[in-house]
Formats: C-alpha cells, sequence, structure tokens
C-alpha cells in the first residue's frame, strides 16, 4: 500500500555531482529577478484560472534554477497530497519569506491569490530595482579604488625596490615620506606570505561573527552610520518597511502578525528587531500610532501618515504614499552618489600620489642639490 516517490541507485550514492557540490555550499538560491518572473507567471496562472498544479507543472519545466526547480517539485508533490499551496512553500524558507508564505495564505483564504501574486511581484520589482541602481551607483568608485590599489601594489613591490639602493646613498638624510614607503616596500616583499594570511584570518573572523546574531545587529547598526551611504540604506528600508506594512494590512493581516511579518523581510536585522518589538505593545493594546512613536524608528513624515491613516481608515494607502517618498529620496541620492563620493576619490588618489612623488622625487633633489654644492 505504499507508492514509491524516489528511487536511488544506493552503490552512486557517494558520489557528488558539481551541480550538488554548489548546492551544499550554498549556491544557487533564487535570485530576486528569478522571484520576480515567477511572481509574474503565477499571476497570470491564477488571474486565467489555469489548474494551479497544471500551471506550477509548467513553471517548473521552464525555470533555469535548479534550486528553483527542486523546490517547485516539492510543492507539487506537497499539493498532490492535498496540501494547500502557502502550506507547501512554508518547507522552502531560505526561498519563500515569511511575508510571501502569509500574503499567498491570505490569497488563497481570501480567493485572491492573483492579487497576492502581483503584490509580491511589484514589491520584489521595486525592491531589485533599488538594488541594481545601488550597483550601478557604486561600481565607478569601487573600480577607482581597485585601480589604485594595484597601481600602488605594482609600485611598492617592482619600483621602490630598484630605487631603494640610491635612497641609500644619502645615508641618514633619507626625508620621512621616502623612510616610510621604503618601509612599506620592505614588509610587503619580505612579510606577504604573513599579510596574506593575516588578512584571510580577519575576513574568515569577520564573516563568522557578522553570521552570527550580535554581529548581524551592530554590523546592520553600522551600516546605517555609514556618511553618505548610510542614508540612502536608511531610505531604502524605510521604503521597504511602508509597502510591506501597506501589503499586508491592505491583505488583511492582523496588525501584529504583520510587524512580526515584516521584521523578517526589512534585510537590516537591527531595524527588524526593532520592528518586532513593536508588536508587543500592539498586543497589550496600544494603537499603531503610539507604539510607532515611542519606538524612535520611524521618521517624522511616517508617523503623520500613520496617525492620519488611522483616523481615516486609509492606513495602507498612505503608506504607499510614504514608501513611494521615501523611493524618490533614495532615487535621488542614488543619482547623486557618484558626485558626492568623487570628492573622497580625488583627495584619496591625491594624497597617494603625493606621498609617492615626495617620496621618489625627494632624494633625488637632495642629490641634484649636493652635487651641485660639491661642484
Amino acid at each position: 500500500g505504499i507508492t514509491p516517490v524516489e528511487i536511488r541507485d544506493l552503490a552512486n550514492t557517494t558520489s557528488i555531482t558539481l551541480s550538488d557540490l554548489v548546492k551544499r555550499l550554498g549556491g544557487g538560491q533564487p535570485t530576486t529577478k528569478d522571484l520576480v518572473l515567477f511572481c509574474r507567471q503565477m499571476h497570470t496562472i491564477t488571474r486565467t484560472g489555469l489548474p494551479l498544479l497544471k500551471g506550477l507543472s509548467g513553471l517548473m519545466e521552464t525555470t533555469h534554477n535548479e534550486v528553483l526547480k527542486e523546490a517547485l517539485v516539492d510543492v507539487i508533490a506537497k499539493l498532490e497530497s492535498g496540501r494547500e499551496l502557502a502550506q507547501s512553500m512554508k518547507g522552502h524558507p531560505k526561498i519563500f519569506s515569511a511575508l510571501f508564505i502569509n500574503l499567498v495564505e491570505i490569497g488563497e483564504a481570501t480567493g485572491t491569490l492573483d492579487v497576492a501574486f502581483q503584490r509580491l511581484y511589484e514589491y520584489l520589482s521595486m525592491d531589485q530595482e533599488v538594488r541594481d541602481r545601488v550597483k550601478s551607483a557604486v561600481r565607478y568608485p569601487i573600480i577607482v579604488l581597485i585601480a589604485v590599489a594595484i597601481a600602488l601594489a605594482i609600485i611598492t613591490v617592482f619600483v621602490i625596490p630598484n630605487f631603494a639602493p640610491i635612497f641609500r646613498a644619502l645615508g641618514d638624510d633619507i626625508p620621512l615620506p621616502t623612510r616610510i614607503i621604503m618601509g612599506v616596500s620592505n614588509v610587503a616583499i619580505n612579510y606577504w606570505p604573513h599579510m596574506l594570511g593575516a588578512i584571510v584570518i580577519f575576513a574568515a573572523a569577520a564573516s563568522s561573527y557578522v553570521k552570527t546574531e550580535t554581529g548581524r545587529l551592530r554590523w546592520d547598526r553600522l551600516k546605517l552610520r555609514i556618511p553618505i551611504v548610510g542614508i540612502i540604506v536608511h531610505n531604502a528600508a524605510m521604503s521597504r518597511i511602508t509597502r510591506s506594512l501597506a501589503i499586508s494590512i491592505s491583505a488583511g493581516l492582523p496588525i501584529n502578525e504583520t510587524l512580526r511579518t515584516v521584521s523578517d523581510s526589512i534585510g537590516n536585522a537591527w531595524l527588524g528587531e526593532k520592528m518586532a518589538a513593536l508588536s508587543a505593545d500592539i498586543e497589550r493594546g496600544e494603537s499603531l500610532s503610539r507604539t510607532a512613536s515611542h519606538s524612535a524608528l520611524f521618521t517624522p513624515l511616517i508617523l503623520q501618515m500613520i496617525a492620519l491613516g488611522e483616523e481615516t481608515g486609509a492606513l495602507p494607502e498612505l503608506l504607499d504614499e510614504s514608501s513611494d517618498y521615501y523611493k524618490r529620496e533614495v532615487d535621488y541620492d542614488l543619482e547623486n552618489l557618484s558626485a558626492a563620493l568623487e570628492p573622497i576619490l580625488i583627495v584619496t588618489v591625491g594624497a597617494v600620489v603625493l606621498i609617492l612623488a615626495l617620496g621618489v622625487f625627494l632624494p633625488m633633489w637632495d642629490m641634484v642639490a649636493r652635487a651641485r654644492a660639491g661642484a
């Protein structure tokens, strides 16, 4: 009376393919673009009335992401066993977030699954657009810094050692900038394995610390305090928070559950912890506007929108307006990010060039001056 659902050759269980290795190392996870495409296709399927199992089977066969394909295979199997779509997706929390599952669950309960996927599509599309704009804005500064680092490495390892014998001819009269770059060059040449090992160890330790709860909270809080970039991160988080609140409240999710759900989808652990703490005050009977004003989390604009929304019963619409406002702020800041970073880059590159120029040319000027004095 048991139906086999999978058959494997036990003799070959020790063989691991490249794709299996990538999956075990955590790679191959669906990107936001994959989920945007998935939500758009699911909106079409649910809106046109196509049977869910048939539509998911078609998506499973056409998706190019192996991890998402395996997840859809599992979702289809659970649907065939009688489970609902949201319950079937809960087994894959790394792919489908809590907000994603809650909206699908509400869509199933109210018969508006197509609207749920449309809201998810719009939310994920906007989130992806902000991420792409951030990457585009910081690409130029990163390229400049990498080019400067490569130039410094070449000069330190290959150029300065060739000038060192000439500089040593000055004896104790070597200028300070020259002594600095000679010392850095000697350390880089003689101790580069130790430096490389220290960098690797520091990077591994920092990565491990950030993965802990305390480390992630401190790192996410520090990101909000970084000059120029911190305000962009904060405004993007405010836009994401208000958009998530608007989507969840308009879908009929209770406020306390909405706050807990949204806290997991912000992308910032420190802000998420403050959001989750709001639900306890809501459960004690406090209003959202009063609780939010005591949290020191929201800006005055959002607090005004929340208070007005509670009075007029148009809280989702006003939260959407707040999200649009902060999205425009993020767009404006991103457009001017390169212009704001250019002075910093110019000063940095100028300082490096000045130190190198002084370090190389000062001893040469001293040698020329001595030669003239001797003549």
